[in-house]
């Protein structure tokens, strides 16, 4: 084990320039996800499946998202999102994994576990092939707040990449809708 006073080479890598390398740079809405919730003193928890953390990694790579991200749970294997997010065995044997209720449970689990005003559950199925007889692009997206749980199905189209992307740039759109509407309200 490395003493705490030695440095790490870190390599340095030449990246194209002028190319948009990083695919998790966040956009606009995000950010004004961030701000949202800040000016709001509230805070956001995550449990991702089909994502695998995409969405909290979009939210975290906002300037100040210490202030309102408590954090994520990647609950890819269909186990973990019982043991890690909560999600109640009868749903997931009646409903499997890529469903409305498994959404729903995954954004109260989040929102509960983590102890945030705000959980976001997402699950779906990105591709190839599909899943228990839902097709490549089904994504079940759920936000939990303090004025109850909204699921939502989406359909998209792509890549595996462009599905999971999707899905998380819904999903921050999703949440910004529902804290400016509880804010206005």
């Amino acid at each position: 084990m490395a003493d705490d006073d030695d440095d790490v080479p870190v390599p340095e890598t030449d990246l194209p320039s002028g190319q948009d390398t990083d695919p998790l740079l966040p956009g606009s809405r995000a950010r004004e996800l961030v701000e949202a919730l800040a000016r709001s003193g509230q805070t956001v928890a995550t449990a991702e499946s089909l994502t695998a953390g995409l969405l909290t990694a979009t939210v975290a790579g906002v300037p100040g998202a210490s202030r309102v991200l408590r954090g994520g749970l990647v609950v890819y294997a269909t186990d973990l999102k019982g043991t890690l997010a909560g999600v109640s065995e009868s749903t997931l044997e009646r409903d499997g994994p890529v469903a409305a209720a498994t959404a729903a449970e995954l954004a109260e689990g989040a929102r509960d576990r983590c102890r945030a005003d705000w959980g976001v559950g997402l699950t779906g199925v990105a591709g190839p092939d599909p899943q228990d007889g839902h097709p490549v692009g089904t994504v079940f997206l759920a936000v939990a707040g303090p004025d109850g749980t909204d699921v939502h199905r989406l359909s998209s189209g792509g890549t595996r990449w462009q599905i999971r992307r999707s899905a998380a740039h819904a999903a921050v759109s999703e949440l910004l809708d529902r804290v400016r509407a509880r804010r206005a309200g």
